[in-house]
């Protein structure tokens, strides 16, 4: 048994659903959140620089003492999982591994498509791991990259939301496809929207579930799981830039008044480096 915060880390708000699924599945489970919202969006900028920045992220959760790591962000899960690995002193739950993993026994055609960040798509991981789980499947990549702006203004029943929707998915339509990932954290803000675009035919992964029930075994397998509490969680959510945004967003993602769980935080200062976990 392990009383220790959960620290979970995205570049905005879009590690927020991850976050949701989390309150729901394990109730007893103490939640650091840490957003880079003065740093968003991830997606357009290069794999060094993204890397520099989730361990800058991870760092600062682990000075805070929490018992793991979920990488609530595809962008960093693609670039810069194993040198999150590498540095932590605590296990790490990535999205993209769960999620593929999903994805791969939800299809039924063998044709999967996968919409991220243009970090995402051009990395190339979603191709490799679902090259190791179902060779003969195929995926299909379509960076969408302004999604994540679209769903950090809050706009995703907008219709500018629809029409970036036609424009991103319409290859898509009349295809094999029946499995669509939405390999960003941000995307299931916008679920409603991609579903009136493609149809009932399409399944969407939401990374939020099968990254809850990967980090759910990893507290069983690594004996983290927290007791039962007497008293609430107290939940705590940093940001790096503190806007009435955010705050508006995460109310209406997780269903309640957060508001006076969030600190504004900087996580450039020079910290301690990381000590990694021993084999």
């Amino acid at each position: 048994m392990d009383e220790r915060p959960i620290g979970v880390f995205d570049s905005g708000i879009g590690g927020l659903t991850v976050v949701r699924e989390m309150l729901q599945r394990l109730p007893d489970e103490e939640i650091l959140y840490l957003g880079d919202t003065a740093r968003v969006p991830y997606g357009p900028r290069g794999a060094a620089t993204i890397t520099r920045f989730a361990l800058e992220l991870a760092r600062f959760l682990c000075h805070r003492d929490v018992k793991a790591l979920v990488v609530a962000c595809n962008s960093m899960s693609a670039c810069a999982v194993q040198a999150i690995r590498s540095a932590a002193p605590v296990p790490v739950v990535d999205v993209i591994d769960p999620t593929v993993r999903e994805a791969a026994g939800a299809s039924r055609s063998g044709e999967i498509a996968v919409i991220g960040t243009v970090a995402t798509i051009t990395s190339g991981v979603y191709e490799r791991l679902l090259a190791q789980l179902r060779p003969e499947a195929r995926l299909v990549g379509v960076p969408c990259p302004l999604f994540v702006p679209i769903a950090e203004e809050g706009l995703t029943h907008h219709p500018v939301a629809r029409l970036m929707a036609e424009e991103y998915l319409s290859g898509l339509r009349g295809t094999a496809v029946d499995t669509l990932i939405l390999g960003c954290t941000h995307y299931p803000l916008l679920k409603s929207v991609l579903a009136e675009t493609l149809g009932p035919a399409v399944a969407l992964i939401d990374s939020a579930e099968p990254t809850v029930r990967a980090l759910n075994h990893l507290l069983d397998r690594e004996g983290l799981r927290a007791p039962e509490r007497v008293r609430e969680p107290q939940h705590r959510f940093c940001v790096t830039d503190a806007s009435y945004k955010f705050m508006e967003i995460a109310n209406r993602i997780l269903g309640g008044d957060f508001s006076r769980c969030v600190e504004q935080v900087c996580v450039e200062h020079p910290v301690e480096p990381l000590t990694g976990r021993s084999a």
